[in-house]
Order: C-alpha cells, then sequence, then structure tokens
C-alpha cells in the first residue's frame, strides 16, 4: 500500500501548479483565457494556426457524433478530414463537443495554455521529488522547467505542442519503481498523448520501450501501443488516406549548437548560426538551466537507466537528421533512401525531438547540483538558476508581448462588403476555386463561412490529399466551364485563369462576377439590387456594368445591406 502524502508534499505540489499556470499568465495575459474571447486567436497576429484551430474547433462542434468521433466533413467539405488535421486539441474537442448544451466555448486554447504550465509545474515538482524532498528545491527547480523556451514557443502559435507535460509524465513513470499499475499509467498517458498532438506520441512511446525492456510484458506490449491506436483513431488520424508523407525531413534538424544558441530568447549570451529554418532558434534552455550542465559531471553513472540514455540518444540521432549541421554549416550529409526520408517527413520537424533529451539533461543537471551542494545549499542554488533563467528570457517576453497584444474579445469580419451579408443569406455554401490547402483567399474566406455556419472548401489543415486535391479541381473546373453549378454554392476565384474560365460559363442575365474586398466571385443565379450598388461588378461579356434584364428584387430584399446577425454557433 502506498503511503499517503503528507500536507506539505501536497501543498508544495499544489504551489508548483499555482505558480506554473501564474508564471504564463504573466507572460501570456489574463486575455486569452476567457473562452468568448476569440479577437486574439483571429487577429492575425499571430499567424494562420490558431485561425485553423478555431476553425477546426467552430465546424466540429455543428456536427453530429459520428463514427469516427473526430471526423469534421464541413470544413473543407470533399477535402475534409478530421479535428486530428485541424490541430485543434482532439481531446479537449470531444470534452467541450460533450458539454454542448451545458456550456459554449467559443475557445479553449488560452485555458489550455495556462494549464500546461500547471501541469508543467507539477510534474516537474514531482520529477524533482525523486531527487530530494527540500520544498524550495523542488519548487525553484520546477519553475526552471515552466521556464523553457522550447515551451513558451510552442505557446506561442503552436498550441498542442504546449503538452510538454505529457514529456515530463513519461519521464516520471521511468523513473518511478514499477509498481502494479505500471501498464494502465503508460497506456493512460499514450492515450493521451495520442489525443493532444501526434508529434509528441513517438516522443512518448520512445520513453514507454525504454521503461517496458526491463519487465518486457508480453501484455503490456499489446495493452499500451493499443491505446495510442485507439486514440489516434476516435480523432479520426486513419481518415486521411494519403497525404502524410513528404521530404522535409533535415530541412528543420536540429543544429548541434542549438541548445546553446539564444536566438531571440536570451540577453546574455550572444546569438549564433544557425540553419535558418522555421524552427531555429526554439531549442534554446535558457542561461540558468544550461548552468546546470556542468554538474552532470557530479551523476554517478546508473545501470538501469541504459535503456532510456539508449532511447534519448537514438531521439537525438533523430532530431539531428540526415543533414548534420553546426552553426548553421552542414559538416555532414548521411545518405537515406527516398522512401525513409518520406517516412520520416511524416514527423516534418525533426528538431522537436531533442525535447526529451533537454528535460533530462535539466533533470540530471539537478541531481548533481543537489548531490553537490546538498538539498539546503542546493535549494538555494536552483532559486539563483531559478533568476538568472527568469532575466535571461527577457527578449522573449518582449517578444510574446508582440505577437500577443490586447485585443478585442471579438474581432468583426475582415470581409466588410455589403455583398457577403447579401451571399450568407442566399447560398448555403462557399468554394474557393482552385481548391487548396491554404492560398489565396483561404483565412478570409473560411472564418466569413464559420461565422455564418455555411460549409466551405477553403481551410488549412496539417495534412491534406493532394490527389483529392486535384480531382476537386479537375471536377469544378468542368463545372464552372459547362456553367453547371452546385446549387446553393457561390465560388471565390483565386487566379485570373479561373476568372475567365467562369466568364466562359456565365449565362448573362443569370449569374454575375463580382469583385468584393479585393476577391472575385463568382456568383451563381444572381439577382442584383440596389443594395449592392457599392460592389464592383468584373465586366461580363455584355460590356461594363449589370447584366441586361436583370430583374428586380423580390419582396424581404430591400434592406440586405446591412451586415445580418451570424447564427449562434
Amino acid at each position: 500500500m502506498r503511503p499517503t502524502p503528507a500536507p506539505t508534499t501536497l501543498l508544495g505540489a499544489a504551489c508548483a501548479a499555482l505558480l506554473g499556470g501564474a508564471l504564463i499568465l504573466a507572460i501570456f495575459g489574463w486575455q486569452i483565457v476567457p473562452p468568448s474571447h476569440t479577437g486574439w486567436m483571429l487577429s492575425g497576429q499571430i499567424g494562420p494556426d490558431p485561425v485553423q484551430y478555431w476553425l477546426g474547433w467552430t465546424y466540429f462542434r455543428l456536427v453530429p457524433w459520428a463514427l469516427p468521433p473526430g471526423v469534421n466533413p464541413l470544413f473543407g467539405m470533399e477535402l475534409s478530414s478530421s479535428i486530428f488535421y485541424a490541430d485543434s486539441i482532439p481531446l479537449l474537442a470531444f470534452a467541450f463537443k460533450a458539454l454542448r448544451g451545458l456550456v459554449e466555448v467559443d475557445q479553449y486554447w488560452g485555458m489550455w495554455i495556462v494549464a500546461c504550465g500547471a501541469l508543467q509545474g507539477w510534474l516537474a515538482w514531482r520529477l524533482i521529488g525523486r531527487l530530494t524532498e527540500a520544498p524550495l528545491a523542488r519548487l525553484a527547480g520546477a519553475m526552471i522547467f515552466v521556464l523553457q523556451p522550447m515551451l513558451l514557443n510552442r505557446m506561442g502559435g503552436h498550441f498542442a505542442l504546449a503538452g510538454q507535460w505529457l514529456i515530463l509524465w513519461g519521464l516520471l513513470l521511468v523513473l518511478s519503481p514499477a509498481g502494479r499499475l505500471r501498464a494502465a499509467g503508460w497506456a493512460a498517458l499514450v492515450l493521451a498523448a495520442s489525443l493532444i498532438h501526434s508529434y509528441i506520441l513517438p516522443m512518448v512511446l520512445a520513453l514507454w520501450v525504454a521503461d517496458w525492456w526491463s519487465r518486457r510484458s508480453l501484455a503490456e506490449a499489446a495493452i499500451v501501443p493499443a491505446a495510442g491506436i485507439a486514440g489516434l483513431w476516435a480523432a479520426g488520424f486513419f481518415v486521411l488516406g494519403a497525404g502524410h508523407g513528404n521530404d522535409q525531413y533535415g530541412t528543420m534538424q536540429l543544429d548541434l549548437l542549438a541548445l546553446f544558441d539564444p536566438a531571440f530568447w536570451g540577453g546574455f549570451l550572444p546569438d549564433l548560426p544557425d540553419p535558418d529554418h522555421p524552427e531555429s532558434g526554439s531549442s534554446y534552455l535558457g542561461l540558468g538551466a544550461l548552468l546546470l550542465l556542468p554538474f552532470l559531471l557530479f551523476v554517478p553513472p546508473r545501470r538501469r537507466l541504459i535503456p532510456l540514455m539508449l532511447v534519448l540518444a537514438a531521439m537525438l540521432v533523430f532530431a539531428v537528421s540526415h543533414r548534420v549541421t553546426i552553426g548553421g554549416t552542414e559538416i555532414a550529409t548521411v545518405p537515406l533512401p527516398d522512401r525513409v526520408v518520406t517516412l520520416f517527413g511524416m514527423l516534418r520537424c525533426s528538431e522537436r525531438y531533442v525535447w526529451p533529451l533537454a528535460y533530462a539533461l535539466i533533470l540530471a543537471g539537478m541531481a548533481g547540483l543537489l548531490r553537490a551542494f546538498g538539498p539546503r545549499w542546493g535549494g538555494f542554488a536552483l532559486l539563483a538558476l531559478l533568476l538568472v533563467q527568469a532575466t535571461d528570457l527577457r527578449p522573449g517576453y518582449a517578444r510574446i508581448a508582440h505577437f500577443f497584444p490586447p485585443t478585442a474579445d471579438q474581432l468583426p469580419l475582415r470581409l466588410a462588403d455589403p455583398f457577403w451579408a447579401q451571399a450568407a443569406q442566399r447560398y448555403h455554401a462557399v468554394r474557393l476555386v482552385p481548391a487548396g490547402n491554404q492560398g489565396r483567399g483561404w483565412e478570409e474566406v473560411a472564418v466569413f463561412a464559420a461565422r455564418h455556419g455555411m460549409p466551405t472548401d477553403a481551410m488549412y489543415l496539417a495534412r491534406a490529399d493532394a490527389g483529392a486535391i486535384d480531382r476537386l479541381r479537375a471536377d469544378i473546373a468542368e463545372r464552372l466551364a459547362e456553367g453547371r453549378y452546385e446549387p446553393g454554392v457561390f465560388y471565390v476565384l483565386r487566379d485570373p485563369e479561373t476568372v475567365e474560365l467562369a466568364r466562359a460559363g456565365m449565362q448573362e442575365g443569370r449569374d454575375a462576377l463580382i469583385q468584393a474586398d479585393g476577391l472575385d466571385v463568382l456568383a451563381p443565379d444572381w439577382i442584383v439590387t440596389s443594395t449592392i450598388a457599392l460592389t464592383k461588378r468584373i465586366p461580363i461579356a455584355s460590356g461594363e456594368g449589370l447584366p441586361p434584364g436583370v430583374p428586380a428584387a423580390p419582396p424581404g430584399l430591400e434592406n440586405l445591406d446591412a451586415d445580418p446577425q451570424p447564427p449562434r454557433l
């Protein structure tokens, strides 16, 4: 029977969680937390990814439950897949969809970011508890785990990847004595990782292999991977039949100096050359954590940890990739078969696979420091290193403040032309032509469609089937050329070639080419009214202005220039 934790231990764990969440709030601001506040996500200040997450969730909560539960058919139409590929944290999407009717949540990412800080602090407290029971050492050390650029950087846009507490959970399982519920603990962790982000899932599975190797239980070897597969199935991973792999492995690799490169995060050390890819600069440990590394010399080797060290080394090799760089200069290239590059490309940014090693090094450095100074003075030393860490990262905090400025709770649509309000009442779906993943106008059109509850193929998904995109492009191009439009659908045309194609299939007096907010739109069966006089029409075959013989507006359409309230989603 396990002993009941002492009240001071429980209080320390609560303090670690509260302080971890408080640090995140101090860095990112309270305005991200309220579920009704979506302005900070849709402002575009952080980039397109938060818009993608919001769109995935907004459409997902509209559709009835199905099998698998993560399917999301309205977002992308024929190109749709699941909530998994919208990176909308399926674990939370399932929970809040189940609660819909009891509570309306427009966004849950602010709560998630703060919760990740709290869980990071709590699990770091427990990890350091494997080294010492001294409260100061545990609390100060835990906050060094929270103030990590590799964590804070992910909170600045790739929100699901802020779930790095899953890695700490895995390290805790590896370093804890075996118990009867070991397999259940790993199954729960792997299931949670599969429902949060697929990049973290292999890291967790690798840590499980290191722990499982000493037991080699056949039952556990079946149960734990099955939990991950079940989570992926539920989230909709297997809905997409193609488009997972690519040839990007080795293009976002770990530079051998990455842990020491402060880039835009550190204020004390000089910036180092790097490979200059989007992930460069995100693996810096911070000066306080770097000062722990010399204490690795005080850590005696333990045979029991050899499987863990081998697994961490393997992930490091994967992170460095077959294109080895130091200070941004490529010093070696290991030839790999194209199939292997495509397979590894499923995980794209290999640099992230240094995270488990980085956290393990920080923990081992703390172990060495505590061994050298003892629990009491080691606690004061860790507090000093925490202050160094917090001060060193000031440039990073300023950068985050730039991307998370105070924003209105909700923002108006970027498409302000009166045409869009009328189109929302006349049509039930909108397409981008040619179809594709992202591209010109996708964000504005997708947010407009979501606000009005309209299906759309204006989308941004983490993975998309290129073959399905090509087939849809061919089908819609044929429909436009022949004037064979889908009932209730209007089309946003993204290039001059498509505009000319639409001209060829238009019927005068029935269809209209309209330019609104800089976008070219084909509106089939459009009845032009005086309320859209402000829109600029593209000349069609009959000449400038309105098509001849346009019928008058039917009763009830006189005031469509007023922007109607979007339906409650």
